[in-house]
């Protein structure tokens, strides 16, 4: 497990984000998935965040990120979608044309999930043997 330091802590916190298209159209080209990677990676950067994953298909993508515990994740998601789309929607409105009459890519939801390298189990036992010998 690789520690990390912000601040005055220690952490280590990942996190899995799934962004989805709106109205789940199947929008995303191999293109514009490596143009959202390099936007993403660019975000994640300026709110000193570490990209750790990025991938996606034709009507999501998948983010697996590092952050420090003080982070507002909801504003960094709401940061990371009005750029992204912004940026996209600027550099693809041809394409987008087919999908979207009004201006917009992601639907209002997100799926943000905590990952970690025990499972749920395991932390339960070891937090119910502290101080038993």
């Amino acid at each position: 497990m690789k520690l990390h330091t912000h601040s005055h802590c220690v952490y280590s916190l990942t996190y899995h984000l799934v962004l989805v298209s709106k109205y789940r159209r199947k929008c995303f080209t191999d293109e514009l998935l490596e143009y959202a990677e390099s936007i993403c990676k660019r975000t994640c950067e300026k709110w000193d965040i570490e990209l750790l994953e990025f991938g996606g298909e034709s009507d999501h993508v998948h983010l697996l990120f590092s952050a420090y515990p003080n982070l507002d994740l909801s504003k960094f998601i709401n940061n990371l979608k009005t750029v992204s789309s912004r940026m996209i929607r600027k550099n693809f409105p041809e394409h987008l044309k087919e999908f979207y009459h009004t201006p917009v890519l992601w639907t209002r939801a997100y799926c943000l999930l905590s990952t970690g390298g025990a499972t749920i189990e395991i932390i339960e036992k070891y937090i119910q043997n502290q101080g038993k010998k």
